[in-house]
C-alpha cells in the first residue's frame, strides 16, 4: 500500500486558523500562525482576512502580548468540521445506530441529515456518500433509549436532583419510586442509570429503555465521593438477580481473575483456589457463554439452576463428540 500525503485545502486551513483561535485564549501572532498550519505569515493574514469576511470578528492588537483573537461574543458557523471529523462522526452514528442510514424519520438520521446539510460543500458529499454506500447491522442485544428520558436524568445528574421514576421490571412488572441518580452509563448498546434507590435502600442498575417517566423532586443529593460510575455499574450488574451462584476454580486468583468478567459476580481468593459469588438471571447463558470460555476446572457450589445449565451443556458436548 502508497500512503499519499494530501496538501490540505484553502477552506481546511482556515478552519484550522479558526479552530486555533478558538483553542488560544491570548494571542495568536501571524508568525505562529503561519507555522501552525504550515504556510507563510503572508497566506496566514490572508486566512485571517478571509474568517473576517465570512463574518467572524477576529482582535488584532500589538505588543508582547499582541496578536488574533476571538472577539468577546463572537458568533461563530454553527458546525465547523474538518473532512477527518465529519466521517468520524458519521461513522461513529452509524455504529450506535445503523437505522440513520436512511434518511427518515428516526430522530438520529434526521439529526445526522441536519449536521450533513450544513457542511461545507466538498466534505458534505464525502460525509453523504459515506452514509448512503457504507452499510451498518444493528446490535441484537442493544435498546435503544428516549432521549428525553436521558435528557431528563442528565439534568437532575447535572444538578444533583433527586427524582422519581416509573420503571417496567424484566418481567414487564410497573413500579415507582424515588432514587438519587449518580450516573447514565453506556455499556454495550444500553443505557443503565446508576443510582441510590429510596424504595430498596440500596444501589441500583436501572435501563432506560424501561424508564417511562421522570420527575425532578426539592431533595438535593452528593454523589459519593471517588466514584467510579463503570466500575461501580459492572459490579451490580453482576448482584441481585433471581438465582444465586456460587463457583469454586481449582486456580489460583491471580490466574483466573482475567477470565472473569465483572457482570460475573465477585471473585475472591481462597487459599491456592478461589471462589467466584454472584447471582444471575439466565443461568443457560451463564453456563454457555460465560463459564465455557474459563480454562480452569471449577466446581458449581452453590445454584441449582446453575448446576443444571451447566450439566445440560455437558451432555450435550459429550453427545458431539460421541463415535
Amino acid at each position: 500500500m502508497v500512503g499519499v500525503a494530501l496538501t490540505p485545502s484553502p477552506t481546511a486551513r482556515v478552519l484550522q486558523a479558526l479552530e486555533l483561535l478558538q483553542n488560544r485564549s491570548g494571542g495568536v501572532t501571524a508568525t505562529e500562525l503561519g507555522e501552525r498550519l504550515g504556510v507563510s505569515e503572508r497566506a496566514a493574514r490572508r486566512y485571517v482576512e478571509i474568517l473576517r469576511e465570512a463574518g467572524v470578528s477576529v482582535e488584532s492588537s500589538r505588543g508582547r502580548y499582541g496578536g488574533y483573537r476571538l472577539a468577546r461574543g463572537a458568533r461563530l458557523p454553527p458546525v465547523v468540521f474538518s473532512e477527518q471529523e465529519a466521517i468520524a462522526l458519521v461513522m461513529a452514528v452509524l455504529d450506535g445506530h445503523p437505522a440513520a442510514a436512511d434518511d427518515g424519520e428516526d430522530q438520529v438520521a434526521s439529526a445526522l441529515t441536519k449536521v450533513i446539510r450544513a457542511l461545507p460543500e466538498r466534505i458534505a458529499q464525502q460525509a453523504g456518500a459515506l452514509r448512503e454506500y457504507a452499510f451498518a447491522t444493528a446490535d441484537r442485544s442493544a435498546a435503544h433509549a428516549d432521549p428525553a428520558i436521558a435528557s431528563a436524568l442528565i439534568s437532575a445528574v447535572a444538578t444533583g436532583r433527586r427524582i422519581s421514576i416509573s420503571y417496567r421490571s424484566p418481567r414487564g412488572e410497573p413500579w415507582e419510586g424515588e432514587v438519587d441518580p449518580w450516573a447514565v452509563v453506556a455499556r454495550h448498546g444500553r443505557w443503565y442509570l446508576l443510582c441510590l434507590s429510596h424504595r430498596s435502600a440500596d444501589i441500583r442498575t436501572y435501563r432506560l429503555d424501561r424508564i417511562a417517566t421522570v420527575t425532578q423532586l426539592e431533595t438535593r443529593f452528593e454523589p459519593p465521593g471517588g466514584l467510579d460510575p463503570v466500575a461501580t455499574l459492572e459490579e451490580h450488574l453482576g448482584s441481585g438477580w433471581p438465582h444465586p451462584v456460587r463457583i469454586v476454580f481449582d486456580a489460583p486468583l491471580e490466574q483466573v481473575a482475567s477470565w472473569v468478567r465483572p457482570t460475573m459476580g465477585r471473585l475472591q481468593a481462597s487459599g491456592d483456589r478461589c471462589v467466584l459469588t454472584g447471582s444471575t438471571n439466565n443461568p443457560q447463558m451463564y453456563a454457555q457463554e460465560w463459564l465455557a470460555t474459563i480454562p480452569f476446572d471449577f466446581h458449581v457450589d452453590q445454584g441449582d439452576e446453575l448446576r443444571e445449565a451447566v450439566s445440560a451443556l455437558a451432555r450435550r458436548l459429550t453427545v458431539a463428540v460421541a463415535p
